[in-house]
């Protein structure tokens, strides 16, 4: 069976020096991919350039990514290639990518390095291509699995973003996790079920057990073993 997972922090560029960036390691995506690949699985990694973690991948293909838009390309062309039984977008990409910048006079200002004698500096963004909605179309036999990362708001609030986000984008499964979620994570079904996962180890569990079932079709709120 084969796996497609995304992981690592994507990047927008400011300048061809500078970039726009979040605090995302890949050290996560490169558990879970270790994981499927001791189980047997064909894991084949889009991994960020991006990525700080250092630890030892194990994967059949690993491809570079850089912005949201370089690894929508990759993975609409991964996905007329053949069959890809499970795609994990753990990826961390940018919300915003810069639209342009102008200095404190609202002059635009075109530089592959800005200098800092310019003075103060007008960022414009504008919001950067969303990957997980389309994934669906690329991959229609696939199970997909998002993630949602939420840092404000209550425990409830997290669960109906992730909610919400299985809605929208019609996927299979998402992962919850973050400070507004609280320790760990939680798998969660479009059925409305969740599963509490303590620690990397439980989730790869949980994720591998469910995607390992015998009907390779695309599930339909097909529970996850206790």
């Amino acid at each position: 069976m084969r796996l497609l997972i995304t992981f690592g922090a994507g990047y927008e560029p400011i300048d061809q020096a500078r970039r726009l960036t979040n605090f995302s390691t890949g050290r996560l995506g490169t558990y879970l991919a270790n994981a499927f690949f001791t189980a047997g699985w064909d894991v084949h990694c889009l991994r960020s350039e991006n990525t700080s973690f250092t630890g030892k991948l194990n994967a059949a293909e690993v491809e570079p990514f850089t912005t949201n838009d370089d690894l929508a390309e990759r993975l609409e062309r991964i996905g007329c290639l053949g069959r890809v039984d499970a795609v994990f977008h753990a990826a961390a990409l940018c919300d915003f990518r810069v639209a342009r910048v102008t200095d404190a006079s609202g002059n635009a200002i075109h530089s592959p390095k800005i200098a800092s004698r310019d003075g103060r500096l007008l960022l414009e963004l504008e919001p950067a291509t969303k990957v997980l909605p389309k994934l669906r179309e690329w991959f229609p036999e696939s199970r997909i699995v998002g993630w949602k990362y939420e840092l404000a708001g209550t425990r409830q609030d997290a669960f109906g973003k992730a909610w919400r986000q299985l809605d929208e984008c019609h996927t299979d499964a998402c992962v919850l996790n973050g400070a507004a979620y609280g320790p760990g994570f939680s798998v969660c079904l479009p059925s409305r079920a969740s599963f509490p996962c303590g620690d990397e180890a439980s989730l790869a569990g949980h994720l591998l057990n469910w995607a390992s079932q015998e009907n390779n079709c695309r599930p339909q709120n097909m529970p996850l073993a206790a």
